[in-house]
């Protein structure tokens, strides 16, 4: 387990609800993935990133899809490719991944987890 951290911590990380809009695969990957355009809404506009997802997802599968995304992290280059946000999930026992989305949906777009 990580350190305790305060509701203050928790509260710098800006979690929201996006919507997958375009998913490409990800060839120069180390591991299967693939790049996903994601809207996040007005105040935060169409952001990409690199997911891990390749193994427990197909394209279409993950098209509208709805997903939480830290969206305040600086962009990393992951292997030439800019990742703006970070979309989370869980790793599964066979070692693929289980992405976190809303359990009411739709959500808003865009809107903030707290």
């Amino acid at each position: 387990m990580e350190p305790l951290i305060t509701y203050d911590d928790f509260r710098k990380v800006d979690i929201r609800v996006g919507e997958i809009l375009e998913v490409l695969d990800f060839e120069r990957a180390r591991n299967p993935s693939y790049k996903v355009r994601v809207n996040f809404g007005s105040e935060i506009g169409e952001k990409w990133s690199s997911v891990q997802a390749k193994l427990a997802y197909s394209r279409e599968e993950l098209l509208g899809r709805q997903v939480l995304a830290v969206v305040n992290f600086p962009p990393k280059n992951i292997a030439g490719f800019q990742s703006e946000v970070l979309i989370l999930g869980v790793e599964k026992e066979d070692g693929s991944l289980s992405l976190l989305e809303p359990s009411r949906r739709p959500a808003v777009i865009g809107f903030r987890v707290y």
